[in-house]
């Protein structure tokens, strides 16, 4: 074999390796998604998770960070039984007043 046959044959593993690698990465990421969804349907009605929803159109990432304090706050078992979207709402009105930055003015 000569060495630019090498050359490929270990260039052509390092491309299958890392498609492999890359697949695996979005299986992980898909079941994560998935238990996310699952668990986010069990503890929010339907009005709750339309609300999540519509953030997670405009600010994907915050609303990633909200699913996340959700799982947290109700596996510490302090949600109510199912999140309704008054409880949704104020809960982000008290994440929003506390994430905005205060700007004074001084003269």
């Amino acid at each position: 074999m000569s060495e630019l046959e090498e050359l490929r044959a270990r260039r052509a593993k390092q491309l299958m390796a890392s498609q492999q690698d890359e697949y695996q990465r979005q299986l992980q990421k898909k079941q994560v998604d998935e238990q996310i969804k699952s668990i986010i349907n069990q503890i929010m009605t339907a009005e709750a998770r339309q609300r999540l929803t519509n953030l997670r159109i405009a600010r994907p990432d915050y609303a990633r960070q909200i699913e996340v304090l959700l799982i947290q706050l109700a596996q510490s078992n302090r949600l109510p039984s199912k999140l309704d979207d008054e409880a949704f709402k104020n809960i982000l009105s008290k994440l929003s007043s506390r994430n905005k930055k205060k700007i004074n003015i001084i003269k």
